[in-house]
């Protein structure tokens, strides 16, 4: 019964790798929020704005490269998991082989990449901008080269990832993060009035990419000598009927061979053909992802695109802090739980009935599927709540006591604020995307990436309003990617009521939601704690120069949020605790 525990095992894997990655996430999340602090003191808004823009050039050379090839791999879950009747270690050689060699197409797309997208955001630049960030072309080309670094690292990850190594990319992140914060601290206080720009930043940037090929290549060797498989790209022998591994490549007069499996004898066919009719779904997605950077550098200054980036980072902490690490690992459990690949391992490993096993291990598998993804909506929602009732208030005053009067008097606190309301779309979307990545088809990812341009089109639209005619600079690009989730979100849950609806099982997207109580116990607690801070106000704190009256807010903040707390998490508990034993006496 060992296939049977397949799901329950992938789930402790997924539970254990989510941990993992959450430490990992904290850890060099509070590294670089401290290394941001002190560069704060060297940097203006223009100069933070040009970085963010760099930062969004490396990003989209990186998704572009290999995020429609790590989702592909992760729903095949390799060749070693194919079905195929070698022995283990040849099956897991082979597998292990096939996801290097898919590993250096990403290494490979990565350098035209580089120099396209190079090219196209050099001549996107005004005098003006090249005037007020020095050493800008030359910090781009080291993105460049940075970005192209960290993809010959892909190889390494992808085998690594597919062996639920966890602890080698906390690791080989935290190191490289760690090595990052240093170069770029250095850097920075060295060339204090020299006039770097964001010189500092660009080799930040590739001394991570360095030690993330160092850790990664270190551990990997490691696994390729134990297990026999190449670091290097190889042809993969192909299996004949003897079940013996002959060369791929038929002999001459030989027709009715069966194809091949893999491209060039390198590539496994299928996880091509997925990663491809992905690939213009990731296209979509980054543009959605990162178009609040794009819609801020046409319509918008440097120093507003300063001010959104603070925001930006200091709203988007808890993302990435914990539900970036959730999604990711959401994605690898569901793929391995649903995938038709993990069915038809399990069918054909057990000495049951076919008939009685496909019903009774799909259903179970799709219960306890919808089961999670509930449990874990509801956290998300719940955690939505607190966020959106106290951390309007709140983000003001922790900005100008972690900023200091410069930033805060800004507008960067007020961007923060609605910055707020944005993280549950932002929370939300990425566990039910990881979802519908997981289980839908070829003809669903199309469906998906054609409304996806849709609602990217709407995000435009809104963001040219919000922007241009409006005026609202950098809070009007927190309305426009609300919206824009809102939309991806919408079409995400009707997939999923549809999903498990076929196989008849009820998702009600509105089961989900908090509990009255909890929702009235906010709806009271945000006008109260909104007018006890604004009894405070902060203005008195910036001509001070100091930083007591946010404290101030801070501490009325925390002493309403107390009660609040209570009510959303313990009252609710109670009342039904006490329902079932009322219910137990009757009976």
């Amino acid at each position: 019964m060992q296939s049977a525990a397949q799901p329950a095992e992938a789930g402790r894997h997924a539970l254990r790798g989510a941990s993992v990655l959450i430490l990992l996430q904290v850890a060099s999340r509070a590294i670089t929020f401290v290394a941001n602090q002190l560069l704060l003191r060297f940097l203006t808004a223009p100069l933070l704005g040009v970085s963010t823009q760099l930062e969004v050039y490396y990003l989209s050379v990186i998704f572009f490269a290999r995020e429609s090839l790590r989702v592909a791999i992760q729903r095949q879950n390799s060749f070693a998991q194919n079905g195929c009747e070698q022995e283990k270690s040849t099956s897991n050689s082979t597998g292990a082989q096939a996801v290097v060699n898919l590993g250096y197409l990403s290494f490979a797309l990565g350098i035209p990449l580089a120099v396209i997208l190079g090219s196209l955001y050099l001549q996107s630049l005004s005098a003006t901008t090249l005037q007020s960030a020095p050493n800008l072309v030359v910090s781009l080309y080291i993105y460049g080269f940075a970005a192209v670094l960290e993809l010959a690292s892909e190889p390494a990850f992808v085998v690594m990832q597919t062996r639920l190594q966890f602890g080698t990319r906390a690791t080989a992140e935290s190191f490289a993060t760690f090595i990052r914060c240093l170069v770029t601290l250095a850097s920075a206080a060295w060339g204090a009035g020299r006039g770097l720009g964001v010189l500092p930043f660009a080799l930040g940037q590739l001394s991570y990419g360095f030690g993330l090929l160092v850790v990664y290549s270190w551990r990997a060797n490691s696994l390729a000598k134990s297990e026999g498989f190449s670091l290097l790209p190889r042809r993969i022998p192909q299996v004949s009927s003897n079940d013996k591994p002959t060369e791929s490549k038929p002999e001459i007069g030989q027709s009715d061979a069966p194809p091949s499996p893999f491209v060039l004898s390198c590539f496994y066919r299928p996880t091509l053909q997925l990663a491809s009719s992905m690939m213009a779904q990731s296209v979509v997605k980054h543009i959605l992802t990162q178009g609040d950077m794009f819609l801020v550098s046409i319509f918008s200054t440097p120093t507003a695109q300063g001010v959104y980036a603070l925001a930006n980072n200091y709203g988007g902490l808890l993302a990435r802090l914990v539900f970036q690490p959730i999604e990711e690992s959401s994605r690898s459990y569901f793929s391995r739980m649903l995938s038709p690949l993990t069915a038809s391992v399990t069918l054909s490993s057990q000495k049951e009935s076919a008939d009685q096993l496909k019903g009774r291990t799909s259903d179970d598998r799709h219960h306890k599927a919808a089961s999670h993804l509930q449990s874990l909506l509801k956290f998300y929602l719940l955690l939505s709540l607190v966020i959106t009732t106290l951390g309007p208030a709140a983000a003001p005053s922790i900005l100008a006591l972690i900023t200091g009067p410069r930033w805060a008097g800004s507008g960067a606190g007020d961007c923060l604020a609605a910055y707020m309301w944005y993280i549950p779309f932002l929370g939300v979307n990425g566990v039910v995307e990881a979802f519908v990545a997981s289980v839908a088809t070829e003809r669903e990812v199309h469906q998906q990436s054609a409304w996806m341009g849709v609602f990217s089109a709407v995000f435009a639209i809104v963001g040219f309003v919000c922007l241009r005619v409006l005026h609202w600079d950098a809070i009007g690009l927190v309305v426009a990617n609300a919206i824009n989730m809102l939309c991806r979100i919408v079409w995400c849950g009707v997939f999923i009521s549809r999903y498990f609806s076929k196989r008849g099982i009820r998702f009600d997207i509105f089961e989900v939601m908090p509990s009255p109580w909890a929702l009235l116990a906010g709806t009271v607690t945000y006008p109260v704690v909104k007018r006890a801070v604004s009894a405070q106000p902060l203005a008195s704190a910036l001509i001070l120069g100091v930083s007591k009256q946010a404290i101030v807010q801070l501490a009325l903040v925390a002493s309403i949020a107390l009660p609040f707390m209570a009510v959303v998490y313990v009252a609710p508990s109670s009342i039904i605790l006490s329902t079932r034993c009322a219910n137990l006496s009757r009976k």
